[in-house]
């Protein structure tokens, strides 16, 4: 992995073999990055995303191999009790043109991943909501 950063803005080249949500957080804690919004595409060969059940509060994985273009991928980064939070979704499609995706839970790179991650001056914690079952925004 690789990236150059311009003032609030980090393209970072995520390559061959590298998970995207490792990468990610690398990049977060070397650059201090508290808040930001994240986004990308490139191509992957496996990758995991999940479904939330609210009535259940359980997330079911689906797991995916083969080759698979990133159609979107999107989220933030911010904090949890101050330290670093990454939520991301994602959906990729197959050489038939069928879509999967989910919250990302992991992926690895098949070629190269460009990434784009714009750092927002602020911070936004989260805090876990048990009638909901999920870590929110806390303002």
């Amino acid at each position: 992995m690789e990236y150059k950063r311009f003032e609030n803005t980090i393209i970072a080249r995520i390559d061959r073999g590298e998970e995207i949500l490792e990468q990610v957080k690398e990049i977060a804690l070397k650059e201090k990055i508290r808040l930001a919004s994240v986004q990308a595409l490139g191509a992957i060969n496996r990758f995991t995303v999940g479904v939330f059940k609210t009535n259940e509060k359980t997330y079911l994985a689906n797991e995916f191999e083969g080759s698979y273009e990133i159609v979107s991928l999107s989220g933030t980064i911010n904090t949890m009790n101050g330290e670093f939070y990454c939520h991301l979704h994602m959906s990729a499609g197959n050489e038939k043109g069928e879509v999967f995706g989910g919250h990302l839970n992991q992926a690895f790179v098949s070629a190269t991943c460009e990434m784009v991650i714009t750092v927002i001056d602020g911070t936004v914690d989260r805090y876990y909501d048990e009638e909901i079952g999920l870590n929110l925004f806390r303002f």
